[in-house]
């Protein structure tokens, strides 16, 4: 009876590792793993082998596991007919339940899924060795699986209809992100803003015409100059007869380089100026069509070496411009420079109301605010508020969308220049 007792014991430390087993090599990081492989760890690797061929680790690992379990059970019932007759049937179920429950599922499965990478690195070289020894008995009866399945018209082979690597992978940013602070939550804004890139549109991020600071190429080349050291920006359109006429970009350094030359030409001073041709030191315009998706545009930017582009719609009408750093501030949000105009686009005030300019974009009012305002049919506030209202609001109209309270507070001829936004929390919370 003591070795029938030792040999139950050993078959349930023997349940308890093939559980454990299943769970750690199942649950183990696939990313670490795969970096780890990198870093020339063998054992990482094996996981990984392992992992790619999934039905045979499984089924090793049932195969392994049921037999035990069912040995166990058998001894268990011998041993306690012997002691006390039928009713040790009873008492054996009873027991087995018991130990395997606890001792040979739950324990070994928690301690997995808690140290799922270092279990999954321990257990994998006897793993792998049972799955070089039991591959006839697993191909055996993955062979007769197969069968049942296509009796079952049931194709064994076929994908998941579900299964998305973008989704995965937004997925899993959700699920580590959720309630980060700090700098693991704008790692996870910055990477849903990559994933983000082929679904936002160059119109939806452009600097709009009546934003674009542009110059006359026809002005005297005193008034250019002026113009251009005056400008925050250091490439600037040049329209020539009308502003929609957009003939090149004039790039500060280029010109300032030739302004540099011309006087040293001509010992008139600044005579030699008037002999600078502003069209010949100005880029060839590049016109992007306002549909264009930035993942696009951004592998254009890198392609042809160049970081402004006009933005144009279908009928070929200017509306606007498009940078490099437009495109990455779509990612890691907004870059400033000593040359940027500070523009106070959003306050926030402390009864938890928002004062925000029409220009504003949804996009960045969603990504600093963590709001869900919808960005599909608008650009930018003022533009949602005219989709929904389908009108020009006065100044004092009041507007409830989304759980939002927007409030018009300032409008110039047909354009809403700010509006205070009342987010739903205040908005109850308000007497």
């Amino acid at each position: 009876m003591i070795y029938i007792a030792a040999a139950i014991l050993i078959l349930l430390i023997l349940s308890a590792f093939f559980s454990g087993s299943e769970t750690a090599l199942t649950t183990a990081s696939r990313p670490l793993m795969h970096q780890l492989e990198k870093s020339g760890n063998p054992r990482a690797a094996m996981v990984n082998r392992l992992y790619d061929n999934r039905e045979r680790l499984i089924g090793t690992i049932l195969l392994g596991n049921n037999l035990v379990n069912i040995l166990a059970s058998a001894l268990a019932t011998s041993l306690l007919m012997t002691m006390f007759g039928e009713a040790g049937v009873v008492l054996a179920t009873v027991s087995m339940t018991f130990l395997v429950l606890i001792f040979a599922e739950i324990l070994p499965k928690t301690y997995a899924i808690r140290h799922a990478n270092r279990a999954a690195l321990g257990v994998v070289s006897i793993i792998n060795a049972l799955v070089i020894v039991l591959t006839p008995f697993v191909a055996t009866t993955n062979f007769v699986v197969g069968l049942l399945l296509r009796l079952f018209k049931v194709d064994s082979h076929a994908s998941d209809d579900l299964h998305s690597s973008t989704l995965e992978l937004r997925g899993a940013i959700d699920l580590h992100t959720t309630n980060a602070l700090g700098d693991d939550r704008e790692s996870g804004v910055m990477l849903r803003s990559v994933l983000d890139l082929s679904d936002v549109q160059v119109g939806e991020i452009m600097t709009h015409r009546k934003g674009v600071m542009a110059v006359n190429a026809a002005d005297p080349i005193e008034d250019i100059i002026n113009q251009v050291l005056e400008s925050p920006y250091s490439r600037l359109p040049l329209w020539h007869d009308e502003p929609d006429n957009i003939v090149g970009v004039l790039h500060a350094k280029a010109l300032l380089r030739e302004v540099r030359e011309h006087p040293a030409k001509d010992p008139r001073g600044s005579q030699g100026l008037e002999q600078l041709d502003i069209l010949s030191i100005a880029a060839k315009p590049w016109f992007v069509p306002e549909y264009t998706p930035l993942l696009d545009q951004l592998q254009a930017f890198r392609a042809r070496r160049e970081h402004f582009s006009m933005v144009v719609d279908e009928y070929g009408s200017l509306q606007g411009i498009v940078t490099l750093e437009d495109v990455l501030e779509e990612i890691v949000g907004d870059i400033s420079d000593e040359t940027d105009i500070s523009v106070a686009g959003v306050h926030i005030h402390p009864d938890g109301t928002l004062v925000v300019q029409g220009d504003v974009t949804i996009r960045d009012l969603n990504r600093q605010l963590d709001w869900q305002l919808p960005d599909e049919d608008a650009a930018t506030i003022a533009g949602l508020i005219l989709h929904e209202s389908r009108r020009i609001p006065d100044v004092g109209q009041t507007f409830l969308f989304f759980g939002f309270r927007f409030e018009i507070l300032r409008r110039f001829h047909h354009q809403i220049k700010a509006i205070r936004i009342t987010p739903p929390e205040q908005d109850k919370a308000a007497p």
